[in-house]
């Protein structure tokens, strides 16, 4: 049989690589090629690895039979594509159906437009590869190998020659006949790990001939699985609730096919619960705008909008003509509505209690994802007086970008602009905390977002003339000049009658001038505003040591060096208020100084005297050698630092037998705590705790 080209038997690497590259390009007549989308093993184009040469048994009817060498199965199914090769339904979007399969070499099911005869080979428009795996026996020498297929289904036999003008049917490195070049996976002798080889079908059986660096080849290694095949393996992990794994594969099924809205529909499911939200909307937003009638990503959408809080957008996309909302969804709707419309009448009258409780019930309904509800909860606790529960909620709120969506950046909290309400709190809570400039900065931002709303535009003002008063008053105080300070503070208070900034610096004019009556009047003005603002706490407790009001300047201070037990400063006017509180009550003070180390105690009269002077003294009783006595020491000298109005004493009983006989101490370490020469409490290997709460307990 005569044919109508010779191959080329001296075809170097180079240029059968270059025609392996036209032949899986997509230019040149479609008509005849195969589709490969459903298979990702064995495929031509796959990388190159080393197996058992492909062997299957043949018949005169060109019969495909066996498995891959692996075992596994090629999917196959009819699936409706555009010109581009996109699908354009959206099935398989996170509930997977099984398709239609046919294995390798022994067809379950076969493509759309291909049949089946009775012998179990394929015939049709189109042929397709199949790789073989199976143990069967060789074919005989003048046979060439199954995977030859031409386009009748007949296996090519040595010598066989057909006169083709049109292109092949079956992916291969010549250009004009089938199974010129085909390449087989491993070739012969591929157990050995010897490299891949390229069958030649040239008449007469050119033995096969190894091709050094096909395994390498850029092109050979690349995958190219098929956006549904990527689509169904993200659905997979989606299901298992390996959301990182599935929105790797929907990024991929993306790149091949940006057009396909499943395929964005599907990635905002897996950024939902990534809690990516702003990434979630703006995939949904995209879903719609490549489909307008795809109601699966409005219904996703839609939800994702009423965990935003967004009641009026959801119901825009729940809502969809001709589709039915979700039982659930809806129900979830309706309450977050409900608590919203609420939550807005509570707040237009100043009820914040009433704002506190329906934000938290909105938040609780569904809407748990809503920043402008956290806003909404900051700015009551705000009201409230709670400013650090108020500053802990914006700060652990939810973050969203309103502005990434065109329909999320519209809606309106309060009849404000969602985004400017966030400034609009942020503002006020920075204001709160003296961060003027912060605050300066959010108000304008808030409203550039929303210029024409009034609420925004009169804390705009205000917030500008508070921190314009607040400086000058700043300047006047550095200038000496209290009373003028005084003035300019008051002047910023009528802006905001509730900032305890403004209160306790002008407490501190007063305090300058001598008027301590209104200095503790602005004090305690700011802390029930702040109740642990602690400049304010601190000047309270000065203010109390010049009225002479010892009881109440020890307990701030003591409230004071709790927060702040590193601070010298106020340990040591905590030590003189308690003296001063002392002598005031008429005991004798004598031998008091700030700031002493524990002493040690050697003789029985020096502890008799030690132990009899005014405050409480602690005795640490212990031997040098002792583990137990070494662990406590160190803790004595933290407690003596911390608590400088008791006596810290220590005797080694080794060295002063005298005082742990008259003291009757036998275990070390040993611990009494005496009060004007009596013992008040006693304690035998205490642990720390226990010991700080008891010296707490027996200080001023």
């Amino acid at each position: 049989m005569s044919h109508s080209r010779k191959p080329d038997s001296g075809l170097g690497f180079d240029t059968l690589s270059d025609r392996l590259r036209k032949t899986v390009t997509c230019g040149g007549d479609n008509t005849n090629k195969p589709d490969f989308r459903e298979l990702d093993l064995g495929s031509p184009i796959s990388p190159l690895r080393d197996g058992p040469a492909v062997s299957s048994s043949s018949s005169s009817s060109g019969s495909v039979s066996g498995r891959t060498g692996n075992g596994l199965q090629v999917g196959s199914g009819t699936r409706k594509s555009d010109s581009s090769g996109t699908p354009n339904n959206h099935s398989g979007e996170l509930s997977v159906d099984s398709s239609p399969t046919f294995s390798v070499g022994g067809a379950r099911g076969v493509k759309s437009g291909h049949t089946r005869s009775e012998s179990g080979s394929i015939s049709g428009g189109h042929p397709s590869i199949f790789t073989g795996g199976s143990s069967a026996t060789s074919p005989p020498v003048n046979v060439l190998p199954t995977g030859n297929i031409c386009p009748s289904g007949r296996v090519l036999k040595t010598g066989m020659m057909t006169s083709r003008t049109s292109k092949p049917d079956v992916l291969s490195l010549g250009t004009g006949n089938y199974g010129h070049g085909s390449i087989m996976r491993g070739g012969l002798g591929s157990a050995s790990g010897s490299s891949p080889t390229i069958k030649s079908t040239v008449s007469g059986g050119k033995p096969e001939t190894p091709v050094s660096g096909v395994s390498n080849s850029p092109f050979l290694k690349r995958s190219s699985m098929d956006p549904e095949d990527l689509k169904r393996l993200g659905n997979e992990e989606y299901k298992k609730g390996h959301f990182l794994e599935a929105l790797s594969f929907y990024d991929r099924a993306i790149a091949q096919s940006p057009a396909n809205a499943a395929y964005h529909c599907n990635r905002a499911a897996a950024l939902m619960c990534l809690k990516r939200l702003t990434e979630a909307v703006k995939e949904c937003d995209e879903a719609i705008k490549l489909d307008s009638g795809y109601v699966r990503a409005h219904h996703r959408l839609g939800s994702l909008l009423i965990s935003l809080g967004q009641v009026e957008n959801a119901r825009t996309h729940l809502y969809f003509p001709g589709y039915q909302p979700d039982p659930k969804e809806l129900q979830k709707l309706q309450l977050v509505e409900k608590h919203l419309s609420k939550c807005t009448d509570c707040r237009r009258v100043r009820d914040w209690v009433g704002v506190l409780r329906e934000s938290d019930a909105a938040i609780s309904s569904g809407a748990d994802t809503c920043p402008q509800l956290f806003a909404c909860k900051a700015e009551a606790l705000l009201k409230l007086r709670q400013l650090d529960n108020a500053e802990a909620t914006i700060l652990n709120m939810p973050k969203f970008e309103a502005s990434i969506s065109a329909s999320c950046s519209q809606a309106k909290f309060f009849g404000m602009l969602s985004e400017a309400y966030l400034f609009f709190v942020r503002a006020q809570i920075d204001m709160s905390f003296g961060r003027f400039e912060n605050a300066v900065t959010s108000i304008e931002k808030s409203g550039q977002i929303d210029p024409r709303n009034v609420e925004i535009a009169v804390l705009l003002q205000n917030i500008r003339s508070l921190s314009r008063a607040r400086t000058r008053g700043n300047d006047l105080f550095k200038s000496e000049r209290f009373t003028e300070a005084c003035s300019a503070y008051g002047e910023g208070l009528r802006f905001d009658p509730s900032n305890p900034i403004l209160y306790c610096n002008r407490a501190a004019c007063w305090f300058k001038l001598g008027l301590f009556e209104r200095s503790l009047d602005d004090c305690n003005q700011a802390l029930l505003i702040h109740p642990n603002y602690t400049k304010a706490l601190l000047r309270r407790a000065a203010t109390y040591s010049k009225l002479e009001r010892w009881s109440e300047s020890v307990r701030d201070y003591e409230v004071l060096r709790r927060e702040l037990p590193n601070n010298n400063d106020i340990a040591e006017s905590l030590f003189h208020a308690q003296v001063a509180l002392k002598k005031s009550l008429g005991e004798e003070v004598y031998n008091m100084k700030f700031g002493g180390e524990v002493e040690l105690i050697t003789g029985l009269e020096q502890f008799k005297a030690a132990i009899a002077s005014t405050g409480a003294s602690v005795v640490l009783f212990r031997t040098t050698s002792d583990l137990q006595c070494k662990q406590i020491s160190p803790f004595l000298d933290t407690l003596c630092a911390k608590y400088p109005s008791i006596n810290f004493l220590k005797v080694d009983i080794e060295e002063s037998p005298e005082i742990a006989s008259v003291e009757n101490v036998r275990i070390v370490p040993t611990i009494k705590i005496y009060k004007k020469g009596n013992r008040v409490k006693e304690m035998v290997c205490p642990c720390r705790e226990v010991l700080e709460s008891s010296v707490r307990h027996y200080s001023f």
